[in-house]
């Protein structure tokens, strides 16, 4: 298996392409762990994140263009401006699928553009073109604009306004109205810094497989039992999840300070959603699932909130106006800003003002708790970054840090990214988990939390529910499942249908690909090497183990009511365990046989 790479040199308005060996593929896989592999190969990690020495690098898997159920699929990857290290983001839709028919596994961005350009790549020809007409329009008419002048068949990646100001919480947005994201870590901001407007692909390319009938044989099977298994996902996509997290003590209210909401909950619901704006359901290219949610309502019409947008634009604000949510996260989408962090910055501006930490005069009007209104006009200052909310689109650690005053108490974050709308107080695995993502604070890089809900996985170890009050095995627990995600964003493929999906199911689909005979503990290895080359990376960029860590509110302060009244993670446990069974020193660094082992000796700096 070969894989086809467009190194694209912004400044110069020039490509090359690469092609990737078997052997190095075999190592890294593909999507993440290609990712980073490149990130290091092209310095990212001596560069400041905004400047053009940081490459932006895009990249499928090797499950992109199969069919494969789930596999529609790409990452983002650069050294994050918001977290200062590791930075990347995984992305469904219909982009990476036309990458691939495009001609293209992945795409590198190096230096930056003279004036604003967007990028044509179609049937194995990259063009730079000049993107100025582009320059200043939301993400769903630069996509209008882009597909009338590419045609209907092309498939858009693009930034809007809050990417261009490189506001720090800046997404890079796909598929219009439907609203795909690559959020977190301000990928939307390093494209910005680039001059790159948006990236086209449009192509008739084939994937071929070593044996097709094997993975189609396969993909039909487990489509069948995603669609079977999963059906409340189709109904009610992840917003069905909002009433029991918020029931188990799980969903983020005020800041993280309260315990229960239960009857205000019920109008922000998936169920809710149905009953009042939902119009149909959407789904990334190979998804049987469907989980997408469509609205329509007040001249809103596109993709509806989903649980993690809930959480924090809702009751993380005490917010429970479903069509305000709505709103909120349509201008997100519009804008290009990631709902979470910028959820999570609403959360912690009203915390601040009832507080009295910032006035009236500071934001340049209230915004207390509940109050839809002002959350959207904080947002629009964000993506604008306008008066305070030029603070705010920072990121909460940064903002906190230039408000002073205490503000870092009331900042939510690990390494710099807030935490999502899942509760290290009710499913402790988090805790460990969030701690040591490598991107800062993500419930994705592990998923530990579902096998602690409702989910087993023998493969692991895992042949019933965990207690989820338990510290003690959580540690272990999460490395085993982070080389398993860091497998899936390698490969590509959702994290939705895993507790349905063996590793057997992953090695048929590989090796059918491919042609290898991988089998898995080799493909767990490279989960495990990719996971230490992300910790070597952040290792480079000065990272240390006091930044493994969780805010003091998550550890010292129980929730009171609810689901989850007087949980407390012992973190420090749940590390020392992690670091011993990782291979790490205690201060959280790969030890030196470790990265002998997982043959990692090239990336190491000399003073490590």
């Amino acid at each position: 298996m070969k894989m086809k790479i467009g190194v694209i040199n912004l400044a110069a308005r020039t490509s090359e392409d690469m092609t990737v060996s078997d052997d190095l593929l075999k190592k890294y896989i593909g999507g993440s762990g290609l990712g980073v592999y490149f990130l290091f190969k092209y310095g990212a990690h001596r560069a400041d994140p905004l400047s053009p020495e940081n490459p932006l690098v895009f990249m499928n898997g090797p499950f992109q263009g199969t069919g494969i159920p789930t596999s529609g699929r790409h990452q983002i990857l650069a050294r994050s401006p918001l977290t200062d290290g590791f930075g990347e983001s995984d992305c469904g839709g219909t982009f990476g699928y036309h990458l691939k028919r495009a001609g293209y596994d992945g795409l590198i961005f190096l230096g930056k553009a003279s004036s604003p350009v967007y990028t044509a790549v179609t049937d194995g020809r990259i063009e730079i073109r000049d993107g100025a007409f582009l320059w200043g329009k939301d993400t769903f008419e630069t996509e209008e604009e882009l597909l009338a002048i590419e045609g209907k068949s092309a498939a858009v990646s693009c930034i809007g306004p809050a990417g261009e100001n490189q506001a720090l919480l800046a997404n890079v947005m796909h598929d219009g109205i439907n609203a795909r994201a690559a959020g977190r870590g301000g990928m939307g901001a390093v494209m910005g810094s680039k001059n790159l407007k948006a990236i086209v692909a449009r192509g008739g390319a084939k994937t071929l497989m070593a044996d097709e009938g094997a993975v189609r044989a396969k993909s039909a099977e487990k489509a069948k039992l995603y669609v079977e298994k999963m059906g409340a996902m189709t109904r009610f996509g992840t917003p069905g999840g909002v009433a029991f997290a918020e029931q188990n003590g799980d969903l983020p209210l005020k800041n993280w300070s309260m315990g229960s909401w239960s009857e205000e909950v019920k109008s922000i619901t998936g169920e809710a959603m149905a009953e009042t704006i939902l119009t149909g359901n959407w789904g990334c290219t190979a998804c049987p699932i469907r989980c997408g949610r469509d609205v329509a309502f007040n001249g809103i019409s596109g993709a509806g909130p989903e649980y993690e947008t809930i959480g924090m634009l809702g009751s993380n604000c005490l917010i429970n106006d479903l069509k305000a949510i709505a709103r909120g996260n349509d201008l997100c989408n519009r804008m290009g800003i990631d709902t979470i962090g910028g959820g999570s910055a609403v959360a912690f501006t009203m915390e601040l003002f009832e507080r009295g930490i910032i006035s009236e005069e500071t934001v340049g009007y209230p915004v207390n708790w509940g109050d839809g209104e002002a959350m959207l006009r904080l947002l629009s200052d964000i993506c604008e970054k306008r008066d305070f909310g030029e603070i705010l689109a920072l990121g909460t650690k940064k903002a906190a840090q230039k408000i002073g005053k205490g503000a870092e108490k009331y900042a939510m974050h690990s390494k710099g990214m807030d935490m999502p709308a899942h509760d290290p107080r009710c499913y402790k695995s988090l805790a460990a988990g969030y701690a040591t993502s490598n991107r800062g604070a993500c419930h994705l890089a592990g998923f530990s939390y579902s096998f602690e809900r409702s989910a087993v996985y023998p493969d692991l170890g895992v042949d019933a529910v965990l207690d989820r009050t338990a510290d003690e095995g959580k540690g272990k627990m999460n490395v085993g499942f982070q080389n398993l995600m860091g497998v899936l964003d390698s490969l590509k493929m959702c994290k939705f249908p895993i507790s349905h999906t063996r590793i057997d199911d992953l090695l048929t689909w590989l090796n059918g690909i491919t042609g290898w005979d991988m089998d898995g503990p080799e493909l767990l290895k490279a989960g495990e090497r990719i996971f230490n080359l992300k910790k070597l990376f952040n290792v480079a960029c000065g990272l240390t183990k006091e930044d493994d860590s969780l805010p003091e509110r998550i550890l010292k302060e129980p929730r009171g009511t609810g689901g989850s009244p007087d949980y407390l993670p012992d973190l420090e446990a749940q590390l020392a365990e992690y670091y011993r069974e990782r291979g790490w020193t205690q201060d959280g660094t790969p030890l030196p046989e470790k990265i002998k082992s997982l043959e990692l000796e090239e990336f190491v700096s000399h003073g490590l």
